[in-house]
C-alpha cells in the first residue's frame, strides 16, 4: 500500500479493533485496520458472550452467525464444583455443588425479560475469525493483518503512522484525523504515556487448550467445572476447566483448563507435567488427551490512566486487564469500541464539536474501573468458596489434606454442618456466575448525556438484580413491540447508521415535529418511534420500564444509551430538545 490519508486509523486486530471497524463501516467512515499478526488469535481466551455484547453483535449484524456456532444457553446453564472428573474411589468423582450460570436454570426467565439476546458461548480463536470477516466484508482492503505500526506523531490537525508490512519489509504512512489503540497497550498507550493502575502479577496461570472425549462423564448443562483434588497436599490444589466446543454439552471435542498458581510457585511446567496433572485431577486414567496448545499468563487488577491524548484513543484490553473471573473481558472491549465509533463518527461528519470525544474517557473509564474492581472480587471470592470446604490457603500434609474431604462427605454431624456452611459460602459466587446487573445495569456518571436530576435506580451490591431504568446515562430497556405484523425490541429502534431516535408515548405525536426541527437545527437525521401509536408495547413491558408520561419522550443515542428524556411534552418541547441535543452533541 502506498502512503494514504484516512479519517480513523485503528492499530490492532481483536475484538475491540475489528468492533471498531465493523460500526466505522455501518457509519460510513473511512478507515484503515493494522494487525501486526498474521492471523486472529491461536488461543481460546476469552469465550463467554454476554446478553450486553450480544445485543451490539445483534445491532451490526453478527448476532446470527455467532449463534448458529455458539454454545445454545441449555449447554451452558450450570457451573459445577467437585472432587474429579471419573473414577470410582470412595473421595472421587463427588459433588461439592452446582450453580445456575449466565442465564440458564431458573435464571433463564429473568434473562430474556431484560434482553432481546441470550448469552452464548464461544471461543475467541473462532469468534475472531467471524468478526475479521464481517470486516473485511465491510471495509474490503482495509483490514491489514501482518501490518505493524512502527512510529507515531500526532499534532493539531493529524496523527501520522508508520506502518510496516510483514511480509515485504515495505514501509508506508498512513494520515488519520483520529488513531485507535486497540492493541491490548503493547504500543500505542506506552507512545500517549498512558500507565496502568492497579495490581500486577497476582497469579500466574498456565492454560492447556486441549482435545478429549469427555461424553461419558460431562453433564450436558455444565459450562464450568471446578476440580479440587483431594489428593493433593498444596494450595490451591485444584483447576477449572470449560467445554469449548465446537460441539457443545458432553460432546464437546475441545476444552480449556486452567492452573492457577501463586506468583511464589513455580508454574514454568512443560506439556507432559501439565497433562499428568490433568489426568491426576481429572481422574480419567489413560483415555486420550491431545494438547494443542499450552499458555502462560500473568493476572493483573489494573485500568489506564487515560483513555486518551490528543486525537488517539485506547479501547480493550488497552485499557483495562482484569482475571477473567465474570467474564467480562471482552465483552467490555466491544462496548469500549461501540462508545467511541459513534462518537469518531459524529465529529468526523460535522454532527458534533470535537469536544464530545472527550465523553468517551469520562464514561469509559468508570466502566472500567467498575469491572475490574468486580473481576478481582469475584476472583479473591474463590478463595473463600475453598475456605467453605475446610481448605487452608497454606501447605499441609497430605493426610490432612484428605482428613478435610472425608470429614465434608461423611454421614456424620459434622459432615452435615460442613456441608450447609459450604452451601451458603458458594452461594456468594453468585457475584460470578449471575452478575446479571454488571452485564446490564451499564450506568454513566457523566457524560453525553443531560441528567434530569432523577435517582438512580438501587443497585444490587452482589450484582445479581438488574434494574432497567431510562434514567439518562443509562442503557434503554428492552421490551418487545409489535410494528406491521413484525416482533421488535425497543433496541431496533435505534438501527446501526449512527443517528439518534426520540421514542416518544401514545400521546407525543406533538414529539415529531420537535424531532424534525432538532434535525433541521443540527443537520442531523433523528428517528421517531411512538409506542402507542406506530408501534405497539403487546407484552405490557414498555408503560411500566418507560418512566415517562403518555406524552412524554426518551432522547437515545446511537450506542443505546438514554441521552435525555422528558416526562411529558410542553409548548417549549422543541425548544428543550434542541437544548438538549446540543449540550450533548456539544454544538
Amino acid at each position: 500500500m502506498s502512503d494514504t490519508t484516512v479519517p480513523v486509523l485503528i492499530v490492532g486486530g481483536g475484538a475491540s479493533g475489528l468492533m471498531t471497524s465493523i460500526m466505522l463501516s455501518h457509519y460510513e467512515i473511512k478507515h484503515i485496520l493494522v494487525e501486526r499478526h498474521e492471523s486472529t488469535s491461536i488461543l481460546p481466551k476469552a469465550h463467554y458472550l454476554n446478553q450486553r455484547a450480544m445485543e451490539l453483535f445483534r445491532q451490526f449484524g453478527l448476532a446470527e452467525d455467532v449463534y448458529r456456532v455458539g454454545a445454545p444457553v441449555p449447554n451452558m446453564a450450570s457451573v459445577i464444583w467437585q472432587t474429579t472428573l471419573a473414577g470410582d474411589g470412595p473421595l472421587q468423582r463427588k459433588r461439592f455443588h452446582k450453580m445456575d450460570c449466565f442465564g440458564g436454570g431458573r435464571l433463564t426467565e429473568q434473562y430474556e425479560q431484560d434482553s432481546p439476546c441470550p448469552s452464548t458461548n464461544y471461543p475467541q480463536l473462532r469468534l475472531e475469525p467471524i468478526m475479521r470477516a464481517h470486516a473485511e466484508e465491510r471495509a474490503p482492503g482495509c483490514v491489514l493483518f501482518n501490518h505493524e505500526l512502527t512510529a507515531m506523531t500526532q499534532d493539531e490537525d493529524a496523527v501520522t503512522a508508520t506502518i510496516l508490512n510483514r511480509a515485504t519489509g515495505d514501509t508506508f504512512t498512513v494520515t488519520a484525523d483520529y488513531l485507535v489503540g486497540a492493541d491490548g497497550g503493547k504500543t500505542i498507550g506506552q507512545l500517549i504515556g498512558a500507565s496502568m493502575v492497579g495490581a500486577h502479577d497476582l497469579l500466574d496461570i498456565v492454560t492447556a487448550h486441549l482435545k478429549a472425549d469427555f461424553s461419558q462423564w460431562w453433564e450436558d448443562d455444565v459450562l464450568i467445572a471446578h476440580f479440587i483434588n483431594p489428593e493433593a497436599g498444596s494450595y490451591p490444589s485444584g483447576g477449572n476447566m470449560v467445554q469449548m466446543g465446537p460441539t457443545w454439552g458432553k460432546h464437546s471435542e475441545e476444552w480449556a483448563f486452567h492452573f492457577a498458581f501463586l506468583p511464589t510457585d513455580d508454574s514454568n511446567l512443560d506439556e507432559q507435567a501439565i497433562l499428568a496433572k490433568i489426568r491426576e485431577l481429572l481422574g480419567v486414567g489413560d483415555i486420550p488427551i491431545e494438547i494443542l496448545r499450552v499458555s502462560h499468563w500473568s493476572v493483573q487488577g489494573s485500568v489506564a490512566d487515560k483513555y486518551s491524548q490528543g486525537r488517539v484513543f485506547l479501547v480493550g484490553d488497552s485499557v483495562h486487564r482484569h482475571p477473567p473471573t465474570t467474564g467480562l473481558g471482552m465483552n467490555t472491549c466491544v462496548q469500549d469500541a461501540q462508545n467511541l465509533a459513534w462518537k469518531l463518527a459524529a465529529v468526523l461528519k460535522g454532527q458534533s464539536g470535537p469536544a464530545l470525544l472527550e465523553s468517551y474517557g469520562a464514561e469509559r473509564q468508570p466502566a472500567g474501573m467498575r469491572i475490574v474492581d468486580w473481576a478481582l472480587f469475584t476472583m479473591q471470592n474463590h478463595f473463600v468458596v475453598d475456605a467453605g470446604i475446610g481448605l487452608l490457603p497454606v501447605p499441609v500434609p497430605p493426610e490432612m489434606h484428605r482428613a478435610v474431604f472425608e470429614i465434608f462427605f461423611s454421614d456424620t454431624p459434622m459432615g452435615a454442618s460442613r456441608r450447609a456452611r459450604f452451601a451458603e459460602v458458594v452461594s456468594t459466587q453468585r457475584t460470578e456466575f449471575q452478575a446479571h446487573d454488571l452485564e446490564l445495569g451499564i450506568a454513566y456518571p457523566s457524560g453525553a448525556f443531560v441528567p434530569d436530576g432523577s435517582e438512580a435506580p438501587p443497585v444490587d451490591p452482589m450484582g445479581s438484580v438488574y434494574h432497567p431504568t431510562t434514567r439518562p446515562g443509562h442503557r434503554l430497556p428492552h421490551a418487545w413491540l409489535e410494528h406491521d405484523g413484525s416482533r421488535i425490541s425497543t433496541h431496533d429502534l435505534v438501527g446501526n447508521d449512527g443517528r439518534f431516535v426520540l421514542i416518544a408515548g401514545p400521546d407525543g405525536q406533538g414529539w415529531k415535529p420537535a424531532a424534525e426541527a432538532a434535525a433541521k437545527a443540527f443537520g442531523i437525521e433523528i428517528s421517531t418511534a411512538s409506542i402507542g401509536q406506530d408501534y405497539q408495547d403487546v407484552d405490557g413491558m414498555w408503560g411500566p420500564l418507560s418512566g415517562i408520561h403518555s406524552d412524554g419522550a426518551i432522547l437515545v443515542r446511537p450506542d443505546n444509551i438514554v441521552a435525555w428524556r422528558s416526562a411529558a411534552l410542553s409548548n417549549e418541547s422543541a425548544e428543550t430538545l434542541i437544548d438538549a441535543l446540543g449540550a450533548v452533541l456539544h454544538r
